[in-house]
């Protein structure tokens, strides 16, 4: 005898991603207006200049690379400019560090190998000004120095793979307060694009498309999860969106690696993150948030079935057991409804 059940409304909704294979629960059932996320509290410290060690810039170490309104200028030894408007400088505390070797060995059934790598800090200039208040000027400063790093680590021995990322906020993990991203590269490809880009390549081989182009173009053509465009960046909140307001900004065509973007390109994806971060540091009241990049590895293999993208993950909720144990998040707002609060901004 079959079981009936009465029609009911359910207070979630299950969201598989075919890229990552990754569920999320839309807890719509106790789901939060979107304005809701505003009116959380949150503790805004600003420490003093005084004691901020990227205020005193002189005092880090010996500079990578400097920026000046948009123009590379040159520094001599541990001088740095005046007019200085974005540095990339060594991490004080290195979680790598680059070696002449490996020193692979196994370990039982482990392996191990040394800490080799760079570890770099992208400072901007401004103690208080985050990424959000930017202009598109001042943008296309930071994505300029995101790529010429990238040019010179991904050549650089032992390098597999250039991770860039960015932390606005205590909880969202940033230590230091003054506004900076980090540079990190690897010997290894991390497990998260690993996993990213076998199922890419498994799609592609299978199905001879991009998967990521074929998702862009669903959103294209559905609009609801748009939050902006320009001639060749989208800006949407995912489908299995991770977080409230998680936001990817990916090319509208197929690119692979990000170190090619072009200029035109880059100019359109400062514009794409002006509104994205601008947006969400209205709509939520300068929520804490991470982005960071997936590109294409640069171990020499070809990845031409990648798609390159910027994740905007905002730190809209706090783990707990169910999240810890199962790795399923749960987001308790539809894409669909942010996206919308999001345009309104």
């Amino acid at each position: 005898m079959v079981k009936k059940f009465k029609k009911i409304k359910f207070p979630a909704e299950l969201r598989s991603d075919p890229l990552s294979r990754d569920w999320v629960i839309i807890a719509t059932g106790r789901g939060k207006r979107p304005e809701t996320f505003k009116k959380e509290r949150r503790e805004k410290f600003i420490p003093p200049k005084r004691t901020c060690p990227f205020c005193h810039i002189e005092k880090q170490e010996k500079p990578i690379l400097v920026f000046a309104k948009g123009k590379k200028i040159k520094s001599s030894g541990n001088q740095i400019p005046k007019n200085w408007t974005v540095i990339v400088v060594p991490n004080k505390y290195p979680a790598l560090i680059p070696s002449a070797a490996l020193n692979e060995k196994p370990e039982g059934v482990f392996q191990r190998m040394d800490g080799v790598g760079y570890h770099e800090i992208v400072v901007t200039r401004d103690h208080v000004k985050s990424l959000g208040q930017f202009s598109i000027d001042e943008i296309k400063e930071v994505m300029d120095v995101y790529q010429e790093r990238y040019l010179d680590l991904m050549n650089e021995p032992f390098v597999k793979y250039v991770s860039i990322f960015h932390n606005h906020g205590q909880e969202a993990g940033a230590s230091i307060f003054h506004p900076h991203s980090q540079i990190i590269a690897t010997p290894v490809i991390d497990p998260d694009l690993n996993r990213a880009v076998s199922n890419s390549r498994k799609y592609f081989k299978e199905n001879k498309k991009c998967i990521h182009c074929l998702m862009n173009r669903w959103d294209f053509e559905k609009r609801e999860r748009i939050v902006f465009e320009n001639e060749t960046f989208l800006v949407l909140c995912p489908f299995v969106s991770k977080t409230a307001f998680e936001m990817i900004i990916s090319p509208k065509r197929h690119l692979p690696y990000f170190e090619r973007t072009s200029e035109k390109e880059k100019w359109d994806l400062s514009e794409a993150f002006k509104e994205a971060l601008g947006r969400l540091y209205k709509a939520l009241d300068d929520p804490p948030y991470n982005f960071y990049l997936h590109t294409a590895p640069c171990d020499g293999k070809n990845y031409d079935f990648y798609h390159w993208h910027f994740t905007i993950l905002p730190k809209t909720a706090t783990w707990a057991g169910f999240e810890l144990c199962t790795g399923i998040e749960i987001s308790t707002i539809e894409p669909e409804k942010a996206a919308e609060y999001l345009r309104k901004q």
